[in-house]
């Protein structure tokens, strides 16, 4: 698929990797790019998505508006991030169908997957058990969009993918301690110590688990080079293929913070899933994708840009 010649849609487009994937459209020469916003199109509605395709007119569509969070955000809200994930990626699909949308690309996310699943997850192991209690309602209701993608295609014909991408990062993150996710959460922390000459910091669980990162800027060209090179039924990881444990994760930040007060985990807060890293061959072999940015590179330019923006 030649996107520049495209009318893409992109839903999340105004969010954290949303704007990265417009940034890279844009760098592809695409011209014709709707980014519906929640104040106009609230697609957690059907008149909001029946609008949105009315006003858009996409033939192809990329699916990341999503309602996400942190272990906490989740704890707090599990029916509403399972009943609005769930209610506008299904009502989504089923317009495109309607409309007859050329293609579909669906965000899924790395909570899908079972709680114990052996490392490196690989796709298949997706059905092999239960996800990880804190968020698995945010994770099932994704993985059900995998279902209705798939039995789209089989009964319909309908050109859906479907992309599990891993932990995301870089500047331009949500900040916000109330539903941040673990790296911009772990760099306010050490940031506002170092400011305040704070002698400890808290952090939750107990540092075992382990975690993959993808830069966002390297996430926006998987979408994007998904979108342009694979037509397949089978979801695909996007991810470094690095795994990395929150202990080590902390020692690093908070060294790139200049924080050099004690950490203190609180073992009576969740770990969350217990390792995470993923299988990348998948999207490599259909779609040419690998991560280029270091892990230490990505966090560098995440950090400078958060002291320029923490006003």
């Amino acid at each position: 698929m030649d996107l520049r010649q495209k009318r893409i849609c992109v839903t999340g487009g105004a969010g954290f990797l949303g704007s990265a994937v417009v940034r890279a459209l844009r760098a592809r020469g695409v011209a014709d790019v709707f980014v519906p916003r929640r104040e106009q199109y609230d697609l957690t509605t059907l008149d909001g998505i029946e609008r949105m395709f009315a006003d858009a007119q996409p033939e192809l569509v990329l699916h990341l508006a999503a309602v996400v969070g942190g272990i906490g955000a989740n704890r707090r809200s599990p029916g509403r991030f399972f009943y609005e994930n769930a209610i506008m990626g299904i009502q989504l699909i089923e317009q495109a169908r309607r409309v007859g949308v050329e293609k579909l690309v669906i965000l899924g996310t790395i909570c899908a997957y079972p709680k114990l699943t052996p490392i490196p997850f690989q796709e298949q192991a997706l059905w092999n058990g239960y996800p990880e209690d804190t968020n698995a309602p945010y994770g099932l209701a994704k993985k059900m969009l995998l279902v209705q993608t798939q039995a789209y295609r089989q009964e319909y014909g309908m050109n859906a993918i479907y992309l599990l991408p891993v932990n995301l990062y870089g500047p331009g993150d949500n900040f916000n301690p109330q539903s941040s996710h673990v790296i911009p959460a772990l760099i306010r922390k050490c940031l506002e110590a170092t400011r305040s000459g704070a002698r400890q910091i808290v952090c939750w669980g107990d540092g075992t688990p382990t975690r993959e990162f993808l830069y966002v800027d390297d996430a926006a060209e998987g979408v994007c080079l998904a979108a342009e090179r694979y037509d397949g039924a089978e979801p695909v990881n996007l991810g470094s293929g690095v795994e990395i444990s929150i202990r080590d994760l902390i020692t690093l930040i908070a060294r790139s913070c200049d924080y050099t007060g004690e950490i203190v985990w609180d073992a009576t807060q969740p770990n969350g899933q217990p390792r995470r890293c993923l299988d990348t061959s998948r999207a490599e072999q259909c779609f040419g994708f690998r991560a280029r940015t270091r892990f230490e590179d990505g966090l560098a330019a995440t950090i400078d840009w958060y002291r320029r923006h923490q006003a």
